[in-house]
């Protein structure tokens, strides 16, 4: 019987297909100074995690029973990719299946922001019931997303997604990949039962910062060590545009963020995900203009259980061919 430690945890869903299958699933978390010593006595042949749990080199050099580490997610910064391909140690993770819920969760900081809720409902609870005409006024400046531009930085499955997510609500979509020149968008209407597709073309960075009234990014991570976006990109955006992360902390510079947002370049952030969690910075956690969230951009019960079959179906494939 093949063991596994799902050390971040593993929807049910998932457990269940896998103890179906014959396989033996823990899901007791070990702290990262136990966790090869849990991996080597307790036999595991496999390492679930989640974004928590670092698979460092040294961790899987102290483990040789170990013969695949699965990423409950997109990325996979987490897992020293090069030392477990050299290792014949399969790394696998779940794409597609937190797209919609991700997707979502840019929304939810586009329309807090554009109406000013992350503010309002602090201060409504606390002032509400003595300022209440002060508030009105001082929150009737919102603004409406339909019309609007929104350039999209990543271009992957959850770039993707947000873009059909735009499209259905009149926006205009422009996007930036490297590594995709185009892709082809659907937006579902379930009263007609059909998907109405719209092709995209992906344009330089450069371009996209310009034109775009909102900026939300999808990138794996910072790029030769640095941010995506920096005071550099700041300057080249429309006074007054949007920016929204839910990909990877540090792919924004935070500093220059809060510089871009004191001066009125920024009109405001949603924030996900952050460089330094589990604790990010007072100034962020502080700030009237920024929509905050604790990096839950997949937790969903819907992705959970989607991403747990999907890593499910991933391990037993492996082992069937194994």
């Amino acid at each position: 019987m093949k063991r596994i430690l799902a050390n971040d945890g593993i929807d049910a869903a998932g457990k269940a297909m896998l103890e179906k299958a014959g396989f033996f699933v823990e899901t007791t978390k070990a702290a990262d100074n136990h966790l090869a010593e849990t991996i080597n006595n307790e036999n595991f042949d496999v390492l679930l995690v989640r974004s928590a749990t670092k698979v460092t080199a040294n961790l899987m050099q102290a483990c040789p029973r170990l013969k695949l580490v699965g990423r409950a997610g997109v990325g996979l910064d987490n897992i020293d990719l090069t030392y477990a391909a050299a290792n014949d140690i399969k790394v696998v993770n779940t794409p597609a299946a937190s797209s919609q819920s991700v997707a979502e969760l840019v929304f939810a900081h586009l329309f807090s922001g554009a109406r000013f809720l992350q503010d309002a409902n602090f201060r409504m609870r606390t002032e509400g019931d003595t300022k209440f005409a002060a508030l009105k006024k001082a929150y009737s400046a919102g603004i409406e997303l339909q019309g609007k531009t929104i350039g999209i930085v990543g271009f992957g499955r959850i770039g993707q997604a947000v873009g059909s997510m735009a499209l259905g609500l009149g926006m205009t979509v422009v996007a930036s990949d490297p590594y995709i020149q185009e892709a082809t968008l659907h937006v579902h209407i379930p009263q007609a039962k059909a998907d109405i597709p719209v092709n995209i073309k992906t344009e330089p960075l450069e371009m996209v910062i310009r034109k775009a009234d909102f900026i939300t990014l999808h990138v794996p991570g910072k790029i030769n060590g640095k941010a995506v976006i920096g005071a550099t990109e700041i300057k080249h955006m429309q006074t007054g545009t949007v920016l929204i992360n839910a990909s990877r902390g540090g792919v924004i510079d935070e500093d220059a963020l809060l510089v871009a947002l004191d001066q009125g370049k920024i009109r405001f952030a949603g924030l996900d995900v952050f460089e330094n969690e589990p604790t990010p910075r007072t100034e962020l956690l502080t700030h009237p203009a920024i929509s905050l969230s604790p990096h839950i951009g997949a937790s969903t019960n819907e992705a959970q259980e989607r991403i747990g079959l999907e890593m499910a179906n991933a391990i037993i494939g492996f082992f069937k061919e194994d």
